[in-house]
């Protein structure tokens, strides 16, 4: 296969699909250990350190830039791949399958990828940005706090301060939950995809799969909604 069929043929887009898929969910795992450190209860300086540290080192600033060319990638090809479908099936089944062909989730990757596309936007609108571009203390108002005589950009405040609103918190609460279908049919997807799809792993990944569907969206999902509770000052 080319370069030019693994971007352009159905095999090569599924390929693609599946190996940015992939290093997303490894993306996924970092991401909710270090948001996971705000339980410390600690006034943010586990979560601030553990942040600063993902921030600040070279090997994981050069991975941010291939996370995010994954995620471009992952998004055109998710997209091509959701239009080649409705094309060929532009005249549908004369009795509708229903779940008995598939689960609903898995025929609406599509619209589940797309309300994960704009919640990733208001996410990176909400934490990313600020702290990448100006600095924190200058774009919301928030001054850095100092550990052992180091500075550090206040991201735990930036997270109380962000889920201070209702609205919000639903808005990230709903981003998870497409984000938990979208990975129920994603996960064994991607790993079935790149071949292992016999018998001796297919449970198996099954499995992981529905596990890590559940459990990863439901930890996010109960950050914002334990700060705007008050369970974490």
């Amino acid at each position: 296969m080319t370069w030019k069929q693994i971007f352009t043929s159905s095999i090569g887009k599924k390929f693609v699909m599946a190996l940015t898929g992939i290093s997303l969910i490894a993306f996924l795992v970092v991401h909710v250990g270090l948001n996971a450190c705000i339980w410390a209860n600690d006034n943010g300086e586990m979560f601030n350190k553990a942040a600063h540290f993902m921030g600040s080192t070279v090997v994981i600033r050069i991975a941010e830039v291939g996370l995010f060319i994954g995620i471009i990638l992952h998004i055109i090809q998710g997209l091509m791949l959701e239009f080649e479908n409705r094309s060929k099936r532009s005249v549908g089944y004369q009795v509708p399958m229903g779940n008995r062909g598939s689960k609903w989730y898995s025929r609406s990757m599509g619209l589940l990828g797309t309300l994960i596309l704009l919640f990733l936007i208001m996410h990176i609108y909400h934490f990313w940005t600020p702290s990448r571009l100006g600095g924190i203390g200058n774009i919301q108002a928030l001054q850095p706090v100092e550990y052992n005589g180091k500075e550090y950009h206040n991201l735990y405040a930036e997270m109380i301060t962000v889920f201070q609103s209702l609205l919000v918190v639903i808005l990230y609460v709903l981003g998870c939950i497409s984000l938990a279908y979208h990975l129920m049919h994603g996960f064994a997807s991607s790993f079935r995809t790149m071949g292992l799809h016999n018998q001796r792993y297919h449970k198996i990944i099954k499995a992981t799969g529905v596990a890590f569907s559940i459990i990863v969206p439901f930890v996010f999902a109960m950050m914002p909604v334990s700060i705007y509770l008050g369970w974490i000052r």
